[in-house]
């Protein structure tokens, strides 16, 4: 029976190695890899809905177990077939049901249904690292009583079982290759038992011809296998999985990470936790310096791993995750310190903005005033003009009718009287005082603290009495507004006051005397402002 089995297994090897019975398949390309990573990122993102979909299929099932016989044949089925539903949702709980059906079938004494139990949970006791337990479990069922049927579940789930002890001795050569080819051995005696041609057969043959170093003829079987399944297949994310090991192996790295991604893809949607495909795709694209979907999908798997109870898959996700999480870290760390200097350099700016709007602000108020102060000087200007131009047109008036009145006194023949009037002095007392009326109100118009700062100057017993002055200048406060005026020569002064020169100068050297400091009070004087 054993001969006949390696030779139909032997047979099938060698058609399916003939060339040219099939073409190679294309090359995966980096954008076909980001739209699967792209549909695995939003498949992520449904995972609750995935999660509590399947949760509510099994709860079904319990409910139905519920109105069940205990330990009839109908409740037996069902409690396999729901530990066989937690065997990658809830490791524990699988575990759970598939004691109780062990024990239910040896009360009522069905030992085909206590064979298939026992499978199960021998798996699910490797699984859990349960090693020796599981081992024991599995020795427990005798293969030679079994029927066809449930010789492949044997051969199936021992391959299974030697597969997940084989993964707690990673890194241990010996022991590792010992429980490999263990698993190898048993998937060899499976597949002579399955059908040629069925989606069971094929997956196995391909992953068969994988762990014999046959890549290229692997590919063939399971990429036209992968084309004929939904992706909401059990088989999908499995077949997808092997593929990537091919990927890998043959050192084709964008389809090692495009199959890893289709795989994690179906796994996410069935909500099947006990995987390896969102594992090793978090390692790979840390690899390839893709850190945030490292730390995304390794932060899942640890989630799955943890809820699935997995003890093989949460080491190996741990070490994983250490190492990304150390690096996101560090990540984290650089963009905290780069922050940091944005944010120290942002301050600076903002403080030199501040203290620019401030400059600029007090530059502005100066410019305002400057302009402000130009205004007023402009309108004090051309009321200095307008005083100046009545006071030209008031002498030329006066002038015209002095004119006029020595034309009648000559007509007339007065000469005398004209000559009277002339040697009085009146017609120039009246003239001058006219002047000073006009001056004073345009010079105090422009400088209109001038007699208040002036006696400022001088020492408090000095100073002018203002009330004096009904808003008017005294002799000595004119000579010096001539000087503010920028008039300094004694001799227009005094032709323009109807003074001696001595006089002025006598004025002069009067208030000079009262100032509290002599020698700087002419020069104080000039610097009096004006509007």
């Amino acid at each position: 029976m054993k001969k006949l089995q390696n030779l139909v297994l032997l047979l099938l090897i060698i058609l399916l190695s003939v060339p040219g019975a099939r073409g190679a398949s294309p090359a995966v390309t980096s954008g076909e890899v980001e739209k699967a990573l792209g549909e695995l990122d939003s498949e992520l993102s449904r995972r609750p809905k995935y999660i509590e979909r399947r949760q509510h299929g099994i709860d079904s099932l319990r409910t139905v177990r519920g109105k069940m016989a205990p330990n009839s044949g109908q409740w037996l089925d069902v409690t396999l077939e729901i530990g066989s539903r937690y065997g990658t949702f809830n490791n524990d709980s699988a575990l759970l049901y598939l004691q109780n059906g062990m024990e239910g079938a040896e009360a009522v004494g069905d030992p085909t249904r206590l064979a298939a139990f026992r499978m199960q949970a021998a798996v699910a006791m490797a699984r859990g690292g349960m090693l020796d337990d599981a081992m024991r479990l599995h020795a427990m069922v005798d293969s030679t009583t079994l029927s066809h049927d449930n010789l492949v579940s044997y051969y199936s789930f021992g391959r299974q079982m030697y597969s997940y002890i084989s993964t707690h001795y990673e890194g241990y050569t010996d022991k590792y290759a010992y429980w490999r080819d263990r698993s190898i051995a048993a998937q060899k005696a499976l597949l002579p038992l399955l059908t040629p041609g069925s989606v069971t057969y094929r997956r196995n043959l391909g992953e068969y011809l994988l762990t014999t170093g046959q890549y290229s003829k692997a590919r063939q079987t399971l990429t036209d296998l992968l084309k004929a399944l939904p992706p909401d297949d059990p088989e999908y994310a499995i077949v997808s999985h092997v593929l990537a090991d091919i990927s890998a192996a043959s050192g084709d790295h964008l389809g090692y990470i495009y199959y890893l991604a289709k795989s994690a893809i179906s796994d996410v949607r069935r909500a099947n936790f006990e995987v390896t495909s969102l594992q090793e795709l978090g390692g790979a694209l840390f690899e390839d310096g893709d850190s945030r979907r490292a730390h995304s999908y390794l932060t899942v798997a640890m989630a799955n791993a943890v809820d699935s109870r997995a003890s093989a898959r949460i080491l190996r996700t741990t070490e994983l995750l250490s190492v990304v999480e150390k690096d996101h870290l560090d990540q984290v760390r650089r963009y905290k310190i780069a922050s940091t200097i944005i944010i120290a350099v942002l301050v600076v700016l903002m403080m030199a903005l501040a203290i620019l709007i401030w400059y600029l602000r007090k530059q502005l108020v100066h410019v305002s005033a400057l302009k402000e102060t130009l205004q007023e000087a402009s309108r004090s200007k051309n009321v200095y003009l307008s005083q100046f131009m009545t006071l030209c047109l008031t002498y030329m008036d006066r002038l015209r009718d002095f004119s006029k009145l020595v034309n009648r006194k000559i007509s007339a023949g007065n000469a005398d009287e004209l000559l009277a009037l002339t040697k009085s002095g009146k017609f120039v007392d009246e003239q001058s005082q006219s002047f000073y009326e006009a001056f004073d109100e345009a010079f105090l118009h422009i400088y209109p603290n001038f007699v208040n700062e002036l006696n400022s100057l001088l020492r408090p017993e000095e100073r002018i009495d203002t009330a004096q002055l009904s808003g008017r200048l005294n002799t000595a406060l004119r000579i010096y507004a001539f000087m503010r005026l920028g008039v300094d020569d004694a001799s227009r002064i005094a032709r323009a006051l109807n003074l001696s020169v001595n006089t002025v100068y006598a004025y002069r050297n009067r208030l000079r005397n009262r100032a509290v400091d002599r020698d700087g009070f002419e020069a104080s004087v000039l610097a009096i402002k004006g509007l």
